[in-house]
Formats: structure tokens, C-alpha cells, sequence
């Protein structure tokens, strides 16, 4: 038996590189990442479709391959196909950039693998994670008592505020046929998803009227809260956008507030693309009310600006959030009481979970506020521009003035189908590969969508797509 164990001792030995083989896997990787940093100004912001088959001719086996191989297959079928999301042309959706120094948070993360759901495994990991959830608290306007989770993204930070509101309203058995949800066509498809998995398909979902500006009609919830009331229903939850994912628009907050309070409903805001902006004075301008809510998302790998798989969920009265998560396990008795810090897995349902909060902490003690400060503000201030100057080419109108950084409008051909023509204006723009925009529906019409989100983003961008989308336009006019 011995000797076998020291036949499997050996191989398995080859799981731990020594220093000169580290040394030499860490060469290639930077020289590889290095590469793929200064390339990207001149790559495309959308790739050629390729489909990444060429992974299947590589299949894992029992022998190894070297690093140059590896990250080969990796050049060809990955980083070479598809969007570019770091690519500071890339304006179709909201995440983008993924800053440098989270991915070295990442790597010490990995390197040291710290155990971060628990306190007693890693008080260090999980007391940085703390402060971070408190310093987020702070941007939001929350005050001492608020507690949170960094989760994967905004949809598990959803999913997680409505469970709270579901346990904290006690929405179960025969209440649920007549607990009713408040939102608007607008809210993030992510929430109607959270609103299935926590239970409550069989909850009355109430659509909310939006204004001209794509914002919650707080008059018409007052009405519709009301009515479902004096009809013996049981009002509970109202969900509200703080920068929606299709316009950008922000519901009003204020006024939403003041009904939920009345009302005696969970007052939700979803923040995920949003709520970062209260870091700038435009930005906190236009959130005016944010604080007042009972939860709110908001997402680190949107606005930022770094590695998707950074959400958080932050939730006004702290006690509420554990009453809804903690739970005990035998297991788990060797932990010691620990009263002045809370562990992620008393506030999630993650037991193990990735030490996040490094790719959080390290960039902004490196670089400071002001930086991200300034980037957000000159977002907002770039979607402005994009919003004056497309009206100034002939054949486009606009949507609304953005309250953030999405950008809606399209072009109006002299003749044909208005929503034909825009579908392929976004088609042949994302072919040409080298801007990316992407398109929505708007009652029932074929829009346009400028998301202005990644920290590369800059003015000599917004006046390239300016030039593509003119250029282009005119193209497919001359065509017809």
C-alpha cells in the first residue's frame, strides 16, 4: 500500500509547480494579458461571429498541454470572438472595462483561496468585504444598522432582496394568491425571474404606467396600491429602477417612497446599473430618494467598472436581511460566537464563496475616489453630448434626455419600414465591428441604444460612433 501511495504521491505532485515553473506559467500569462491590454485601442468592438468550436478539437485528457498551447486555444476561440466588452467602443450594454488592478485581486484571491463566507476561517477576508458593504452603504445613503452581501450580480442581489421582502411581509401559503407586486415594463427581467424563484409566481404583478420618460407613474401606483387594498388584496412589495438597463431611466424614488411608507410595501430599488452614479453630483442629483428605500442593488462590475461576478445587495434595516439568511449547522460548531461582525454566509445563501471583496478593496485603495468620481461623471456628460449631437444628423430622432448614460434614438428613413431600416442600421453597424450598439422595443417600436458605461469610453468614441452611425445610415439610404 505504501508504495502505491507513493506511485500517486508522485503524479499528483505535478499539481504543485515549483517556483522556476511558476516563474515560467507567470511570463506567459502576463506577456499574454500584456498583449491583449495594448491591443485593445485598435481591435474591433465586435469580432466576427466565430463560435469557439475549435475548443472541441482540444478535448481535456489525461496529458497535459503547455501554457503557450493553452492560451493559443484561449487567443483563437475567446479573447478573438464575439464583443469586446472591454473595449471602450463597445456601447451596446452595461458592463464593460474590467479595471487592471481587480485582476490582481482576483489572483491573490485565487493564490491564497481564503475561505470568505465564514468569519472564524478568514477574519481579515471577511471583515474587508464588511467594510466595503458599509462603504457601498454609505454611497447609497444608508445609515449605521444597514447590513449587505457581495454576490455574483445583480440578478442573485434581486433575488435575495425579494426573499427578504417575501420572509420580512411573511408571503406564504394562502397569502400568496392575494399578495400583490408593483413594477413597470421597464424593471430588469432579472426581477421577474427573482419573483419565480423565491416562490411568489402565484403573487398578483401589477404593471405600473410610465410617463413619457419611461419612469414609474407614482400617481398611478398610489391609485392602483389603493384600489388592490380596498379589494381585500394584500399590497407588499413595490419594485423601482434606479437607472433601468433599457433607457436609463430612474423612476421617481422620492414619491415612490413616501407610498411605500404609507402603505406600509417593501420599497425595492434596483440599482445595479444605477446606483454607483451617486459617487458624482450629477449623478447624485438625479438619485434623489435612493436612501429611503428598504434595499437596493448595486452592481461594482457595472458602473465600477469592474470584472463580471461583482453584485451587492445592500439592505436598509440589517437585522432583516440575517433574519431572512442565517441559518446553523453541526457541522459548523467549531466556528466561535462572533458578535461584532456578520459572515457573508449569515446574509446569502452562499456557504463557500470567492474572497470578492480583493477586486473591490484593491483598486479603489490604489487609485482613490476621484478617479471614478470623475469617469462617471464624464459618462453622464458624454451621453448629453451623444444626445445633442445625433440630432443634429439629418434622419435621427431621440429619445428622452438621459438621466444617466443610456442613450435611446433611431433613424427615420424617407421611405419603408421605420423599424426595418433600424434593424438593419444596427445589424450592418455591428458587422462593420467597429462600434457596438444594440437595439430594444419600446412600445412596440424598434429602438436604438447607446450604453456609454466602460471607463475607456471616451469623447473621441462617442464621436466615432457619431461618424459610423452617420455614415452608415446614409449608406443604406443610398441603397434602397
Amino acid at each position: 500500500m505504501i508504495n502505491e501511495i507513493k506511485e500517486l504521491e508522485a503524479t499528483a505532485r505535478f499539481l504543485e509547480p515549483d517556483f522556476g515553473q511558476r516563474e515560467q506559467l507567470l511570463e506567459q500569462v502576463i506577456a499574454y494579458s500584456q498583449a491583449y491590454l495594448e491591443g485593445i485601442s485598435a481591435s474591433p468592438a465586435n469580432y466576427p461571429f466565430e463560435d469557439g468550436r475549435g475548443l472541441y478539437d482540444a478535448p481535456i485528457g489525461e496529458e497535459g498541454i503547455a501554457i503557450e498551447e493553452a492560451l493559443n486555444l484561449l487567443k483563437n476561440n475567446v479573447d478573438a470572438s464575439g464583443i469586446t466588452t472591454t473595449s471602450g467602443r463597445f456601447m451596446g450594454y452595461i458592463p464593460g472595462g474590467a479595471l487592471f488592478p481587480a485582476a490582481l485581486g482576483d489572483y491573490l484571491a485565487a493564490v491564497a483561496n481564503r475561505y470568505a463566507g465564514f468569519f472564524f476561517a478568514s477574519p481579515g477576508a471577511v471583515r474587508m468585504e464588511n467594510m466595503l458593504i458599509s462603504w457601498m452603504a454609505g454611497v447609497a445613503g444608508y445609515a449605521a444598522g444597514a447590513a449587505g452581501n457581495l454576490t455574483s450580480g445583480g440578478s442573485i442581489a434581486n433575488l435575495l432582496a425579494i426573499v427578504t421582502a417575501r420572509d420580512t411581509h411573511g408571503i406564504t401559503g394562502k397569502r400568496l394568491a392575494r399578495s400583490t407586486i408593483y413594477l413597470t415594463e421597464h424593471v430588469h427581467h432579472s426581477v421577474d425571474k427573482a419573483i419565480h424563484v423565491a416562490g411568489l409566481s402565484g403573487c398578483i404583478k401589477r404593471q405600473v404606467a410610465v410617463d413619457a420618460r419611461y419612469r414609474m407613474d407614482a400617481a398611478a401606483l398610489s391609485r392602483a396600491v389603493t384600489a388592490d387594498r380596498a379589494a381585500g388584496l394584500n399590497p407588499f412589495l413595490v419594485v423601482a429602477s434606479a437607472g433601468t438597463t433599457n433607457t436609463g431611466s430612474i423612476d421617481p424614488l422620492p414619491e415612490i417612497a413616501t407610498i411605500a411608507a404609507g402603505q406600509g410595501l417593501w420599497f425595492h430599488a434596483d440599482g445595479a446599473y444605477g446606483a454607483f452614479f451617486n459617487l458624482c453630483p450629477e449623478g447624485k442629483a438625479a438619485l434623489h430618494g435612493l436612501e429611503q428605500a428598504d434595499s437596493v442593488v448595486m452592481d461594482p462590475h457595472k458602473t465600477l467598472f469592474l470584472p463580471y461576478g461583482t453584485g451587492a445587495l445592500l439592505v436598509k434595516d440589517g437585522v432583516k436581511l440575517y433574519a431572512s439568511q442565517n441559518w446553523n449547522a453541526a457541522y459548523m460548531q467549531d466556528a466561535p460566537e462572533q458578535l461584532d461582525e456578520l459572515s457573508p454566509s449569515e446574509l446569502s445563501p452562499e456557504l463557500t464563496k470567492h474572497f470578492r471583496g480583493l477586486r473591490v478593496w484593491l483598486p479603489l485603495k490604489l487609485f482613490g475616489l476621484a478617479p471614478f468620481r470623475a469617469a462617471l461623471s464624464e459618462k453622464i456628460q458624454l451621453a448629453r453630448y451623444f444626445h445633442a449631437k445625433i440630432q443634429s444628423v439629418d434622419g435621427f430622432e431621440v429619445g428622452p434626455y438621459p438621466d444617466l448614460s443610456v442613450v435611446t434614438y433611431r433613424y427615420l428613413p424617407p421611405r419603408g419600414d421605420v423599424d426595418a431600416f433600424n434593424g438593419q442600421l444596427a445589424k450592418k453597424i455591428q458587422e462593420d465591428g467597429r462600434i457596438f450598439i444594440s437595439s430594444t422595443r419600446i412600445g412596440g417600436s424598434f429602438i436604438l441604444r447607446l450604453a456609454i458605461s466602460s471607463f475607456r469610453t471616451h469623447l473621441n468614441d462617442i464621436d466615432e460612433a457619431l461618424e459610423v452611425l452617420e455614415s452608415t445610415a446614409r449608406r443604406l439610404v443610398e441603397e434602397e
